[in-house]
Protein backbone atom coordinates (compact mmCIF):
# COMPACT_ATOMS: atom_id res chain seq x y z
CA UNK A 1 0.00 0.00 0.00
CA UNK A 2 1.80 3.16 -1.03
CA UNK A 3 1.66 6.28 1.31
CA UNK A 4 -0.04 8.84 0.97
CA UNK A 5 2.34 12.60 1.22
CA UNK A 6 3.08 13.86 4.54
CA UNK A 7 3.80 17.22 4.45
CA UNK A 8 6.14 19.04 7.27
CA UNK A 9 5.89 22.29 7.87
CA UNK A 10 8.69 23.55 10.27
CA UNK A 11 12.00 23.96 11.75
CA UNK A 12 15.51 23.46 10.31
CA UNK A 13 18.78 23.81 11.91
CA UNK A 14 22.10 22.55 12.08
CA UNK A 15 22.86 20.92 15.22
CA UNK A 16 26.00 21.73 17.45
CA UNK A 17 26.34 19.01 19.97
CA UNK A 18 28.97 18.44 22.73
CA UNK A 19 29.37 15.47 24.48
CA UNK A 20 30.32 15.70 28.30
CA UNK A 21 30.32 13.11 31.18
CA UNK A 22 28.34 15.25 33.17
CA UNK A 23 26.30 19.08 32.50
CA UNK A 24 28.37 22.09 33.99
CA UNK A 25 26.66 23.93 37.05
CA UNK A 26 26.05 27.75 36.73
CA UNK A 27 29.28 29.42 36.53
CA UNK A 28 31.42 26.08 35.74
CA UNK A 29 33.46 25.29 33.26
CA UNK A 30 34.18 21.35 32.40
CA UNK A 31 36.61 19.93 29.41
CA UNK A 32 33.85 17.90 26.75
CA UNK A 33 34.42 14.62 25.80
CA UNK A 34 33.44 14.73 21.72
CA UNK A 35 31.94 17.61 19.18
CA UNK A 36 29.73 16.60 16.28
CA UNK A 37 28.15 18.71 13.35
CA UNK A 38 24.75 17.24 12.17
CA UNK A 39 21.27 18.62 10.89
CA UNK A 40 18.32 18.95 12.95
CA UNK A 41 15.35 20.57 13.87
CA UNK A 42 12.25 19.15 14.56
CA UNK A 43 10.52 19.44 11.28
CA UNK A 44 13.58 18.59 9.36
CA UNK A 45 14.21 15.43 11.73
CA UNK A 46 10.69 14.18 11.63
CA UNK A 47 10.39 14.53 7.73
CA UNK A 48 13.80 12.79 7.37
CA UNK A 49 12.07 9.84 9.25
CA UNK A 50 9.04 9.56 7.44
CA UNK A 51 11.46 9.46 4.00
CA UNK A 52 13.39 6.84 5.25
CA UNK A 53 10.26 4.84 6.13
CA UNK A 54 9.25 5.21 2.60
CA UNK A 55 6.22 8.48 2.59
CA UNK A 56 6.43 10.98 -0.18
CA UNK A 57 7.38 14.14 1.92
CA UNK A 58 7.62 17.49 1.27
CA UNK A 59 8.89 20.16 3.27
CA UNK A 60 7.77 23.64 3.98
CA UNK A 61 10.00 25.95 5.66
CA UNK A 62 13.22 28.88 5.53
CA UNK A 63 16.97 28.26 5.65
CA UNK A 64 19.23 31.68 5.26
CA UNK A 65 21.09 32.21 2.46
CA UNK A 66 24.36 30.93 3.75
CA UNK A 67 26.81 27.72 3.96
CA UNK A 68 24.36 26.15 6.44
CA UNK A 69 21.49 26.80 4.44
CA UNK A 70 22.50 25.34 1.61
CA UNK A 71 24.00 22.30 3.46
CA UNK A 72 20.50 21.73 4.70
CA UNK A 73 19.10 21.95 1.48
CA UNK A 74 21.27 19.26 -0.08
CA UNK A 75 20.71 17.06 3.07
CA UNK A 76 16.90 17.11 2.60
CA UNK A 77 16.93 16.57 -1.38
CA UNK A 78 19.98 13.53 -0.34
CA UNK A 79 17.12 12.04 1.75
CA UNK A 80 14.55 12.37 -1.03
CA UNK A 81 12.44 15.03 0.25
CA UNK A 82 10.80 17.62 -1.99
CA UNK A 83 12.63 20.79 -1.10
CA UNK A 84 11.25 23.13 -3.70
CA UNK A 85 9.07 24.60 -0.58
CA UNK A 86 12.04 25.44 1.30
CA UNK A 87 12.74 29.34 0.63
CA UNK A 88 16.07 30.98 0.74
CA UNK A 89 15.78 33.98 2.97
CA UNK A 90 18.14 37.03 3.13
CA UNK A 91 19.60 39.06 5.90
CA UNK A 92 19.14 36.48 8.73
CA UNK A 93 20.74 33.04 9.72
CA UNK A 94 20.18 29.65 9.34
CA UNK A 95 18.74 27.89 12.58
CA UNK A 96 21.09 26.45 15.14
CA UNK A 97 20.77 24.21 18.11
CA UNK A 98 23.76 23.72 20.68
CA UNK A 99 23.45 20.66 22.22
CA UNK A 100 24.81 19.22 25.49
CA UNK A 101 24.58 15.52 25.69
CA UNK A 102 25.66 13.88 28.96
CA UNK A 103 26.96 10.26 29.65
CA UNK A 104 23.87 8.32 30.31
CA UNK A 105 22.25 10.18 26.77
CA UNK A 106 20.40 12.92 28.63
CA UNK A 107 20.46 15.90 26.30
CA UNK A 108 20.02 19.54 27.28
CA UNK A 109 19.41 22.09 23.83
CA UNK A 110 19.24 25.40 22.99
CA UNK A 111 17.50 26.35 20.19
CA UNK A 112 18.62 29.91 17.57
CA UNK A 113 15.29 29.76 15.69
CA UNK A 114 16.92 32.07 12.84
CA UNK A 115 15.09 31.96 9.18
CA UNK A 116 12.71 29.75 11.27
CA UNK A 117 11.28 32.40 12.49
CA UNK A 118 10.62 33.64 9.55
CA UNK A 119 8.46 31.61 7.92
CA UNK A 120 4.62 33.48 7.40
CA UNK A 121 1.49 31.88 6.64
CA UNK A 122 1.54 33.59 3.16
CA UNK A 123 4.16 31.12 2.08
CA UNK A 124 3.27 27.94 3.62
CA UNK A 125 -0.74 28.89 2.19
CA UNK A 126 1.21 29.38 -1.44
CA UNK A 127 3.79 26.56 -1.13
CA UNK A 128 0.53 23.95 -0.19
CA UNK A 129 -1.78 25.45 -2.93
CA UNK A 130 1.06 24.04 -5.19
CA UNK A 131 1.22 20.81 -3.86
CA UNK A 132 -2.78 20.52 -4.04
CA UNK A 133 -3.02 17.31 -1.63
CA UNK A 134 -1.96 15.68 1.79
CA UNK A 135 -2.86 12.76 3.60
CA UNK A 136 -1.01 14.19 6.85
CA UNK A 137 0.28 17.85 7.92
CA UNK A 138 3.18 17.68 10.73
CA UNK A 139 3.83 20.98 12.65
CA UNK A 140 5.81 22.15 15.19
CA UNK A 141 6.60 25.22 17.73
CA UNK A 142 10.00 26.11 16.63
CA UNK A 143 8.51 28.34 13.39
CA UNK A 144 5.95 30.16 14.32
CA UNK A 145 1.82 29.03 15.49
CA UNK A 146 0.76 31.56 13.20
CA UNK A 147 2.58 29.64 10.32
CA UNK A 148 1.68 26.39 11.41
CA UNK A 149 -2.73 27.14 12.11
CA UNK A 150 -2.59 28.56 8.30
CA UNK A 151 -0.85 24.83 7.10
CA UNK A 152 -3.19 23.35 9.50
CA UNK A 153 -6.37 25.53 8.03
CA UNK A 154 -5.36 23.96 4.56
CA UNK A 155 -5.10 20.47 5.80
CA UNK A 156 -8.64 21.02 6.99
CA UNK A 157 -10.24 22.30 3.65
CA UNK A 158 -8.40 19.29 2.08
CA UNK A 159 -9.11 16.37 4.35
CA UNK A 160 -5.21 16.01 5.53
CA UNK A 161 -4.76 14.84 8.99
CA UNK A 162 -3.24 17.28 10.73
CA UNK A 163 -0.41 16.27 13.53
CA UNK A 164 1.15 18.90 16.18
CA UNK A 165 4.36 18.16 18.25
CA UNK A 166 3.71 20.99 20.95
CA UNK A 167 7.78 21.78 21.31
CA UNK A 168 8.87 23.55 23.08
CA UNK A 169 6.34 23.79 25.44
CA UNK A 170 4.17 26.90 24.66
CA UNK A 171 0.50 28.47 25.43
CA UNK A 172 -1.21 27.40 22.08
CA UNK A 173 -3.37 29.52 19.82
CA UNK A 174 -6.93 28.57 19.95
CA UNK A 175 -6.87 28.38 15.64
CA UNK A 176 -3.94 26.11 16.17
CA UNK A 177 -5.26 24.04 18.68
CA UNK A 178 -8.96 23.74 17.00
CA UNK A 179 -7.25 22.70 13.85
CA UNK A 180 -5.18 19.63 15.49
CA UNK A 181 -6.42 16.36 15.14
CA UNK A 182 -3.35 15.17 17.08
CA UNK A 183 -1.64 16.58 19.67
CA UNK A 184 1.50 14.82 20.44
CA UNK A 185 3.59 16.37 22.96
CA UNK A 186 6.18 14.06 25.52
CA UNK A 187 5.86 13.83 29.07
CA UNK A 188 7.39 17.22 30.27
CA UNK A 189 5.17 19.05 27.15
CA UNK A 190 2.34 17.99 28.48
CA UNK A 191 2.98 18.76 32.09
CA UNK A 192 3.68 21.66 30.91
CA UNK A 193 0.39 22.08 28.74
CA UNK A 194 -1.94 20.56 31.26
CA UNK A 195 -1.13 21.29 34.82
CA UNK A 196 -0.04 17.83 35.37
CA UNK A 197 1.74 15.01 34.68
CA UNK A 198 0.24 12.42 32.16
CA UNK A 199 -1.95 9.26 33.15
CA UNK A 200 -4.47 7.67 31.70
CA UNK A 201 -6.99 9.74 33.16
CA UNK A 202 -5.66 13.33 32.62
CA UNK A 203 -5.35 12.38 28.89
CA UNK A 204 -8.91 11.13 28.91
CA UNK A 205 -9.96 14.87 30.35
CA UNK A 206 -7.48 16.34 27.66
CA UNK A 207 -9.22 14.76 24.67
CA UNK A 208 -12.30 16.54 26.17
CA UNK A 209 -10.92 19.56 26.80
CA UNK A 210 -8.70 20.32 23.81
CA UNK A 211 -10.91 18.66 21.33
CA UNK A 212 -8.23 16.70 19.65
CA UNK A 213 -6.25 13.28 19.85
CA UNK A 214 -4.35 12.93 22.29
CA UNK A 215 -1.20 10.88 22.11
CA UNK A 216 2.01 11.53 24.77
CA UNK A 217 5.49 10.36 24.55
CA UNK A 218 7.02 8.63 27.50
CA UNK A 219 10.36 7.90 26.89
CA UNK A 220 11.63 4.25 27.55
CA UNK A 221 8.04 3.83 28.88
CA UNK A 222 6.29 3.94 25.65
CA UNK A 223 3.56 5.75 24.87
CA UNK A 224 -0.01 6.47 25.76
CA UNK A 225 -2.71 7.01 23.05
CA UNK A 226 -5.83 8.55 23.55
CA UNK A 227 -8.47 9.03 21.04
CA UNK A 228 -12.20 10.39 21.33
CA UNK A 229 -13.43 6.79 20.08
CA UNK A 230 -11.44 4.47 22.57
CA UNK A 231 -10.02 4.54 25.98
CA UNK A 232 -6.60 5.43 26.48
CA UNK A 233 -4.12 2.56 25.64
CA UNK A 234 -0.90 2.45 27.03
CA UNK A 235 2.01 0.70 24.84
CA UNK A 236 5.74 -0.57 25.80
CA UNK A 237 8.80 1.00 23.69
CA UNK A 238 11.57 -1.70 22.73
CA UNK A 239 14.20 -2.59 25.45
CA UNK A 240 17.58 -0.75 24.46
CA UNK A 241 20.67 0.93 25.30
CA UNK A 242 20.58 4.29 25.15
CA UNK A 243 23.73 6.28 24.21
CA UNK A 244 21.90 9.99 22.99
CA UNK A 245 18.43 11.17 23.35
CA UNK A 246 19.16 13.74 20.74
CA UNK A 247 15.91 13.54 18.55
CA UNK A 248 13.92 10.50 20.03
CA UNK A 249 10.51 12.08 19.48
CA UNK A 250 10.91 13.40 16.69
CA UNK A 251 11.54 9.77 14.96
CA UNK A 252 8.37 8.95 16.68
CA UNK A 253 6.34 11.82 15.15
CA UNK A 254 7.93 11.49 11.56
CA UNK A 255 7.08 7.29 12.02
CA UNK A 256 3.60 7.92 13.68
CA UNK A 257 3.02 10.43 10.93
CA UNK A 258 4.19 7.86 7.60
CA UNK A 259 1.79 4.98 9.54
CA UNK A 260 -1.43 7.40 9.69
CA UNK A 261 -0.47 8.24 6.41
CA UNK A 262 -0.74 4.93 5.08
CA UNK A 263 -4.37 4.15 6.70
CA UNK A 264 -2.49 2.51 10.12
CA UNK A 265 -4.82 2.71 13.27
CA UNK A 266 -3.60 5.14 15.68
CA UNK A 267 -2.37 2.43 18.41
CA UNK A 268 -0.39 0.86 15.42
CA UNK A 269 1.00 4.00 14.20
CA UNK A 270 2.61 4.80 17.54
CA UNK A 271 3.81 1.10 17.94
CA UNK A 272 5.90 2.15 14.96
CA UNK A 273 6.46 5.55 16.56
CA UNK A 274 8.38 3.69 19.63
CA UNK A 275 10.48 1.36 18.05
CA UNK A 276 12.13 4.19 15.82
CA UNK A 277 12.06 6.06 18.39
CA UNK A 278 14.05 3.29 20.25
CA UNK A 279 16.19 2.29 17.58
CA UNK A 280 16.86 6.26 17.32
CA UNK A 281 18.59 6.26 20.95
CA UNK A 282 20.95 3.40 20.42
CA UNK A 283 23.72 6.34 18.63
CA UNK A 284 24.36 9.31 18.59
CA UNK A 285 22.90 12.87 17.33
CA UNK A 286 19.36 13.49 15.64
CA UNK A 287 18.59 11.97 11.99
CA UNK A 288 22.56 10.39 12.12
CA UNK A 289 20.84 8.31 14.15
CA UNK A 290 17.64 7.42 12.59
CA UNK A 291 16.46 4.19 11.18
CA UNK A 292 15.66 3.02 7.30
CA UNK A 293 12.89 1.02 7.07
CA UNK A 294 14.85 -2.48 6.89
CA UNK A 295 16.32 -1.75 10.47
CA UNK A 296 12.74 -0.95 11.97
CA UNK A 297 11.75 -4.52 10.21
CA UNK A 298 14.50 -6.10 11.92
CA UNK A 299 13.51 -4.73 14.81
CA UNK A 300 9.62 -5.25 14.61
CA UNK A 301 10.73 -8.79 13.94
CA UNK A 302 10.78 -9.76 17.51
CA UNK A 303 9.21 -6.12 19.12
CA UNK A 304 5.91 -6.88 17.09
CA UNK A 305 5.64 -9.34 14.38
CA UNK A 306 2.39 -8.80 13.76
CA UNK A 307 2.62 -4.77 13.06
CA UNK A 308 5.94 -5.62 10.83
CA UNK A 309 3.32 -7.84 8.49
CA UNK A 310 1.38 -4.85 8.17
CA UNK A 311 4.17 -1.94 7.28
CA UNK A 312 5.31 -1.86 3.95
CA UNK A 313 8.91 0.09 4.46
CA UNK A 314 11.87 0.51 1.70
CA UNK A 315 14.76 -0.46 2.43
CA UNK A 316 17.45 1.75 3.27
Amino acid sequence: MASGRVVVVGSANVDLVAYCDRFPDDGETLVGRTFAQGFGGKGANQAVMAARLGSSVTFVGCVGADSLGAEITANLAAEGIDVSELATVDGVSTGVAPIWVDAAGTNRILIVPGANHVLAPAQVTDALDRLGAAAVVVGQLETRQEATAAAFAWARRVGATTILNPAPAAHLAPDLLAATDWLVPNEVEFAALAGEAPTPERIAASIDRWGCDVLVTMGDAGALVGTHAAPVVSLPAPVVRAVDSTGAGDAFVGAFAHAIALGNEPAEAARLGCACGALSVMKPGAQQSFPDGAAVEALLSTFDPALREKMRMRDG
